[in-house]
């Protein structure tokens, strides 16, 4: 047979730039013994790429296509329908028809066929681009069959498609190869997924089904039965009204069909046929090695396959050596980074951790599977729900569950461990201060030591100062400084809400605590702003910044010295920060300054002049006084009310005096880290030069370990680095869950509420008070157009979004929890804050008018 047209026997799963990828998962389906295939051939790329070549303006089309954003809609849709124009204008050669005719007169002359789409980004472990490309069902004769397959090429430039590839980062050329094969008529068909598409659970079959064509089903013509299938038993049978069908049409092509209201709401398929097709499904799924989606077809008692693919949307399981149950939770959520982080962040962050943690999507998770199941279980999920009620929520699930978690011998297995209350320390500003003197000394040594390191001794340095990083964030002593505040928060909120019905009162207490260095730095940029708002050619310049060099062209404007000078001076001592600064790999303010420009010019736009920082911390200062004064005088008013006033107001020293120093670690950290990175990739330059590695950011998908081995024996597997920047690239399109367990199941918690008002969004109240205004749904500092009074709407904020706490007017967050970081700003600067608000960045629309009750915990959409 020609290489334009191949018979699946031909063809594997390896053939994917010659098949495409659903030609040549189909041709490896049938392989597998015991799987029904329908019979066809593969019309591959080469054929298309020989039309394509009749055609030169379309190389033009291409490349400005190439060009394109994906959010260059317009543009997208007029040349995508340019380019489908082209295609479908091509006249198919006659040694190509040949060959597809020849292939459909061996078939059988007079069958009808299906005529498929084929991409070579199709059907892919990390992008599935489902229902990108075009189908077409019962098509009858040579002819139509060879206009179809024109039409087939056409469909690779759909708008959808198009717009998905550029999401996805498909930006190189994407070829086409088309599959015929024999139609099907059957009584039923569907969809089954080896693992549950709503849980992630792996040992849960899922099924859909409906009668005739499954394309009424994928249409969403029709609400399918539903079969959920575990360790071969039906679990879940939920029927549905099945009012219409697609059958194939007698003449060519397809027809809706009304079925007999007597059988809309029978069962597609027996149970003896759910078990005997999730079986078939499970067959599949061990071929290929991963969860699979897969369409599949029922006709005289028989299934048949006629396409699988893996299931891209499923979140990684966290490798384990056993077969028992394990539970993980989240570090990202509790870190406030739940973006992928690349190897070497990974492995750094890793060696700073007490205890060994799981890596799955780029994401850290925390094995807890033996806490729960301790005697401690319940007090540890507590814990945890205090700080973020949907885990909290989650594991609760877990623990209710009977046999989940194991029976625990005398002797458990390590793992995440939970020690219960933290020692008291007395409420003294000594061990602050010294907790920060001993840390400063600490980091001076390395600056002044690593710039001095090179080779495997830059290597050798940075393996063993981790280790003295691990131990400055896991001292005793800093533990119990946070762990003091926080039970002192909790005690004032309890407390004050008990006695006075004062609700989240430490929110009004903790406004301009001493030391915070993270609420320093969003005040600190007032101070910029101020030093800019004079000069107005300066601030023309920054509204048109472009490149990272832009400071050293400031001084050729008016006042551009003393703007640069102000720019500069900030990012000398917070410029180690940036939006997900956990991960050294992220490129920090000192690296990309213009990521400060965008809050900079809001705050000259929005905050009065001479409103400075020291100016926020006074006002805070004095609110905060008030609220004390206020509770203490009310307190007094009660039955032994100077024994309460005397209590609260120890605790309220308490919080006030360790409540600050909950930023500092991060802090130190991320100073230790800009050192490490700086040295590391003046490494990177280095082996460069010398051809061990491509690029300079190859380092990034290394861990610290593997790059020592490079940096030792002068070569790198170039294959491997390959490989974690495609695998990098799929995870980012993933979302992390809270809580996993081993069987791939998503527990999702919620926050069993009924007391919102009918469309409030629910969250965790972490700093009080109610404010209405427009949100700004913003998911990148770097975008962070805001104004004053403007309600902060995000995915996360870590430390980096703390310059724009000072020209909001609340905060909205998808992630977060009582300490942390967005929630300790929130409440210094006085903002009511939501966080924990499940997809509050699709369900608020940007520049909405919204209310958020930080009091009380959730969020009114306003019309």
């Amino acid at each position: 047979m020609s290489g334009y047209v191949l018979e699946f026997h031909e063809i594997d799963k390896t053939s994917l730039e010659i098949a495409g990828g659903k030609g040549a998962h189909l041709a490896e389906l049938s392989r597998i013994a015991g799987v029904r295939v329908p019979a066809g051939f593969c019309v591959t790329t080469a054929a298309y790429q020989r039309v394509l070549a009749d055609a030169p303006s379309i190389d033009d089309q291409l490349r400005r296509l190439s060009r394109l954003k994906p959010d260059d809609r317009d543009a997208i849709r007029t040349l995508s329908a340019e380019i489908r124009r082209t295609i479908e204008g091509i006249a198919i050669p006659g040694d190509l028809a040949e060959a597809v005719t020849a292939a459909l007169a061996r078939s059988d002359a007079g069958t009808a066929y299906a005529v498929r789409s084929s991409a070579t980004a199709e059907d892919l472990p990390t992008a599935s681009f489902a229902g990108q490309q075009d189908s077409y069902l019962n098509i009858v004769g040579p002819a139509e069959v060879l206009r179809h397959i024109s039409r087939c090429w056409a469909s690779l430039f759909t708008e959808r498609a198009v717009t998905y590839r550029l999401h996805n980062g498909f930006t190189g050329r994407v070829h086409m190869a088309v599959v015929v094969q024999q139609m099907v008529f059957p009584q039923a068909a569907g969809i089954l997924f080896t693992a549950d598409p709503v849980t992630s659970d792996r040992k849960v079959v899922s099924i859909d089904a409906s009668f005739g064509l499954g394309e009424a089903l994928v249409g969403g013509l029709v609400n399918p039965d539903v079969y959920k299938v575990r360790a071969g038993q039906v679990t879940l049978k939920e029927i549905g009204t099945k009012q219409r069908a697609i059958h194939a049409a007698p003449d060519g092509g397809t027809r809706e069909q009304e079925i007999a209201p007597e059988l809309q709401q029978q069962p597609a398929l027996s149970d003896e046929q759910i078990v005997r097709l999730a079986a078939l499904g499970r067959q599949i799924e061990a071929h290929f090695g991963s969860p699979q989606d897969i369409e599949w077809c029922l006709a005289d008692d028989a299934f048949q396959v006629v396409q699988s693919r893996p299931i891209t949307t499923l979140f990684p399981i966290p490798a384990v050596a056993d077969q028992d149950n394990h539970v993980y939770f989240s570090v990202g959520h509790q870190q406030m980074m739940t973006d992928p982080m690349k190897p070497l962040g990974l492995s750094i962050w890793q060696l700073t951790t007490p205890g060994p943690l799981s890596e799955a999507g780029g994401r850290l998770f925390a094995d807890i599977t033996y806490v729960l199941a301790s005697p401690g279980g319940a007090a540890f999920q507590e814990a945890l729900g205090r700080s973020d009620p949907l885990i909290g929520d989650a594991l609760r699930i877990i623990l209710e569950r009977d046999g989940f978690l194991p029976v625990l011998p005398e002797q458990a297995p390590g793992g995440m461990a939970f020690s219960g209350p933290p020692e008291q320390i007395p409420t003294d500003p000594a061990i602050v201060a010294d907790l920060i003197a001993r840390s400063e000394a600490s980091l001076a040594r390395v600056q002044r030591e690593i710039s001095t390191k090179s080779g495997t001794e830059l290597l050798d340095f940075i393996l063993a100062d981790v280790k003295e990083l691990a131990a400055f964030l896991l001292d005793p002593h800093s533990l119990q400084v946070i762990n003091a505040a926080m039970g002192a928060t909790w005690w004032l909120n309890d407390q004050m809400q008990t006695l006075l019905g004062e609700k989240n009162a430490a929110d009004a207490l903790t406004q301009s605590a001493p030391g915070n260095v993270t609420s320093e730095m969003g005040l600190a940029l007032l101070d910029v702003a101020d030093a800019i708002r004079p000069y107005p050619e300066v601030v023309d310049f920054l509204e048109h910044v472009e490149d990272e060099g832009y400071l050293d062209k400031l001084p050729t404007v008016a006042g551009g010295t003393e703007a640069r000078d102000a720019i500069a001076g900030y990012l000398d001592k917070y410029g180690m920060r940036c939006v997900g600064e956990i991960d050294i790999t992220r490129p920090r303010w000192i690296e990309r300054p213009t990521s400060l420009v965008p809050m900079i010019l809001a705050n000259v736009k929005s905050i009065e002049p001479g409103d400075v920082g020291a100016q926020r911390f006074e006002q805070g200062l004095r609110k905060a006084r008030e609220k004390e004064q206020e509770l203490l005088e009310r307190l007094q008013d009660l039955p032994d009310g100077e024994q309460k006033a005397e209590e609260a107001k120890a605790m309220i020293d308490r919080v006030r005096t360790f409540v600050g120093y909950r930023e500092y670690p991060k802090y130190h950290m991320v100073g230790r880290y800009i050192a490490y990175k700086q040295a590391l990739l003046e490494e990177a330059d280095r082996l460069v030069a010398a051809g061990v590695l491509r690029e300079k950011d190859d380092i990034y998908f290394l861990s610290l370990t593997e790059l020592h081995e490079v940096v030792h024996a002068g070569q790198a597997d170039a294959a491997l680095i390959r490989s974690r920047r495609d695998a990098f690239r799929s995870y980012q399109a993933l979302t992390p869950p809270r809580v996993l367990t081993s069987d791939g199941e998503v527990v999702t918690g919620t926050y069993r509420r009924d007391d919102l008002p009918d469309g409030a969004l629910a969250g965790l109240p972490v700093s009080a008070g109610t404010i209405e205004g427009r949100a700004r749904v913003i998911l990148d500092i770097a975008d962070a157009d805001l104004e004053t009074g403007d309600i902060l709407v995000t995915t996360f904020t870590d430390p980096s979004w703390a310059p724009a706490f000072v020209v909001i007017a609340g905060l909205v967050t998808e992630v977060g929890g009582l300490m942390t970081h967005g929630a300790v700003v929130a409440r210094e600067y006085g903002l009511p804050a939501v966080v924990g608000v499940e997809n509050a960045t699709t369900l608020i629309r940007d520049k909405q008018q919204i209310r958020v009750h930080g009091s009380d915990g959730y969020i009114e959409l306003l019309p």
